[in-house]
């Protein structure tokens, strides 16, 4: 074997990529008593009591958040705005010596930005400062702060004063208290989270080695070598590169060695109280074969000369390889969203997405849609095209074109995408009554008919299907279905009239064409706050819609025989499929051997966008047993889309912030032994 492994023990100062790639450690530090604000409740406060902390702010200073949490489900939120101020008040006072820990996040890069914390030991003594972080904090969705702070004096109180735009702020959680006590190493143990190594990643974690100091006086322990282990790898030559990687600082020396399973590592950084996370990462061959899986191990690290024991040095956790499709800030664009996938009928993949070129936020705004192909079965991936491109004037929001789906018609062989337009303040919340592009959002095609090598000019079909008292009118996102006999259909919602009783709450519904893509209808609206379904032709010749459920908790489903006019409730509506008000993707696929299959993926569980899974059915949606789901990754991930590969494999594509990943499956592999 020739391949070369070029193996770096890194200890990162700058950790962006890294952090929003795996996301935090599962385990909890053992040293000091930890605030996560898990057992708060969510919502604006002005006083609260949490796990032994007195916290209060003004009116309209701070709130408790699900969703962007460091760990768990909930976070602190410092609200945007001039001098917004928490007081946090200690049972017992915090000695001189301390360290006072937390997690910090800042919600944009836009000025002006101040973080500043003071504090004082009675309530008539002076505040005093002890940190200013306005460098310091890390714009990011995944907490890129670790702020720890050496307590200069004894103090019962602290207040945290922030500045920053409205409608930002800054994100907080984990706050720890280390007392001061000699240092003493803690425990080290592995952990392997479940998400895939990509291909096009520069780092991919494999595996964490945690390790835990206490105490904050005396020498800090100093970690000086690794032993690393590839045994558990498919293919050795799959892999490019191994590093070791610790969130913080540059640790030692890179080395270039010949491939082996076994692995020496050797370095040297003091590591001072809290946990401290070790991540292997590992590069692959951009020839990787998709379905190969990487594994890594650790049996000792040494530590102040000696060689200590790892606990459970070999997690079962062997990782799927996929592709990073979209990157943040490749090809120019800040960020990717909104995925749609398909199978054309010569086999050829085709991912459409929101290029979000100058923000992440929704439209309106500088967003294109963009695609790419792929004629391997998601093995490798052609350069990305804009196929959907309204104009760029700043006049009109830079003429933002977006959340795309689309559907490939199986008589004829031609693609259509499907997406929404907003003529400047023309999106969700700016949109209006009427039809012309000046008063509301507007529906616009695309079409290729040569597999998605060329695609037409925009074809606007909003006068076809919008009720001028509506308003909004928009596609799925995702993709849409051809059916057995021929018509084509897409997802689609619309927001109603302002008028008693629906003020201007949205509907799921489906718009169709019987003269393959000529002329366009709409359906009625299935259930009022509903959105962003996906469908499916069951076998009996109905339709599924399968919907977004702005109530929360579960998505709701309905069936159709006469194209959208009337709708059946389903009986697993609002129970069957948990969701925390997210896309999600279904699809019917005939598999050779089996009954028909539905396929299903979301994060499924009732709140946070995490642990994107991917369910089966074999009873047409009447049913998704345990034994059939396949958990795809644990971190935080949002819309997807599925799709057939082949004859035997499934392909997701789906997001993780601002990025676009690409895994297959085997029908064999989420399916297990079947009927």
């Amino acid at each position: 074997m020739n391949t070369r492994l070029f193996l770096t023990f890194v200890f990162l100062f700058a950790i962006d990529s890294l952090r929003a790639e795996t996301g935090p450690p599962a385990a909890l530090n053992r040293s000091g008593k930890i605030t996560g604000f898990e057992k708060a409740e969510a919502g604006v406060f002005t006083k609260l009591e949490t796990d032994g902390l007195s916290l209060s702010a003004e009116e309209g200073h701070a709130t408790i958040v699900r969703t962007h949490a460091y760990k768990g489900e909930q976070c602190l939120h410092l609200l945007g705005g001039k001098d917004r101020k928490l007081m946090i008040r200690f049972s017992k006072p915090i000695k001189k010596g301390s360290i006072f820990a937390f997690q910090a996040e800042r919600w944009t890069k836009r000025s002006p930005f101040a973080f500043d914390l003071f504090a004082r030991a009675k309530n008539d003594a002076k505040w005093e400062p002890i940190y200013e972080g306005r460098s310091e904090i890390k714009v990011g969705r995944a907490f890129l702060s670790s702020i720890r702070i050496a307590v200069p004096f004894e103090f019962t109180q602290l207040k945290l004063v922030s500045t920053s735009p409205e409608k930002s702020g800054v994100l907080l959680d984990e706050i720890q208290v280390f007392a001061p006590a000699p240092f003493k190493l803690g425990a080290i143990e592995t952990n392997q989270p479940v998400h895939p190594v990509l291909i096009g990643k520069k780092l991919n974690g494999v595996m964490d080695v945690l390790v835990n100091v206490e105490g904050t006086m005396g020498a800090a322990p100093v970690v000086e070598g690794f032993r690393v282990s590839t045994a558990g790898t498919d293919k050795l030559s799959d892999v490019a590169g191994v590093s070791v990687l610790l969130l913080g600082k540059p640790f030692g020396e890179k080395a270039e060695l010949e491939p082996a399973k076994d692995l020496e590592f050797s370095g040297r950084s003091s590591i001072g109280p809290g946990e401290h996370v070790f991540r292997i990462s590992y590069r692959l061959n951009p020839g990787a074969s998709l379905d190969n899986k990487v594994d890594a191990s650790c049996s000792g690290i040494k530590i102040d000369g000696v060689w200590r024991k790892v606990a459970n040095p070999s997690p079962k956790g062997r990782k799927r390889i996929g592709v990073a499709l979209r990157q943040l800030g490749q090809d120019g664009v800040h960020s990717t969203r909104i995925p749609g996938l398909a199978t054309t009928n010569a086999g050829t993949l085709i991912a459409v997405y929101d290029n979000r070129n100058s923000a992440r936020g929704d439209l309106p705004g500088d967003i294109d849609v963009g695609m790419n192909r792929s004629t391997d079965e998601g093995q490798s991936w052609e350069s990305m095209r804009v196929i959907m491109d309204m104009g760029d004037d700043p006049k009109w929001s830079y003429e933002g074109i977006g959340d795309p789906a689309v559907l490939v018609d199986r008589k004829t062989g031609t693609i259509w995408v499907a997406a929404t337009w907003s003529h400047g303040e023309r999106s969700w919340h700016g949109s209006g009554s009427g039809l012309e592009p000046e008063e509301t959002g507007q529906l616009i095609l695309v079409k290729s008919d040569d597999d998605g090598v060329t695609w037409s000019k925009p074809i606007n079909i909003t006068k076809q299907v919008k009720d001028p008292t509506w308003r909004f009118v928009l596609q799925g996102p995702g993709k849409g279905i051809s059916m057995r006999d021929g018509t084509l259909v897409f997802p689609a919602q619309f927001r109603g009239e302002d008028d008693e009783p629906v003020n201007g709450k949205p509907f799921s519904t489906l718009i169709y064409s019987t003269d393959q893509g000529e002329s366009w209808k709409i359906g009625t609206g299935v259930k009022i706050d509903t959105t962003e379904a996906q469908l499916v032709e069951l076998g009996d010749g109905s339709i599924m819609i399968n919907c977004r459920d702005n109530r929360g908790g579960s998505r709701s489903i309905y069936t159709t025989k006469d194209l959208g006019k009337t709708w059946k409730e389903h009986p697993t509506t609002r129970s069957a499929l948990p969701e925390p008000v997210c896309m999600a993707s279904l699809v019917r696929l005939d598999v050779k051997g089996h009954r028909p299959l539905l396929f299903f993926s979301n994060p499924p569980q009732k709140s946070g966008r995490k642990n994107m899974t991917i369910k089966v059915s074999n009873d047409e949606g009447m049913s998704w047993p345990d034994k059939w789901h396949t958990l795809v990754d644990e971190r935080s991930t949002a819309y997807s889309c599925l799709t057939a590969v082949g004859d035997d494999k499934v392909g997701l594509v789906y997001e993780a912030p601002g990025e676009l990943y690409f895994v297959r499956y085997s029908i064999d592999e989420l399916f297990g032994a079947g009927e």
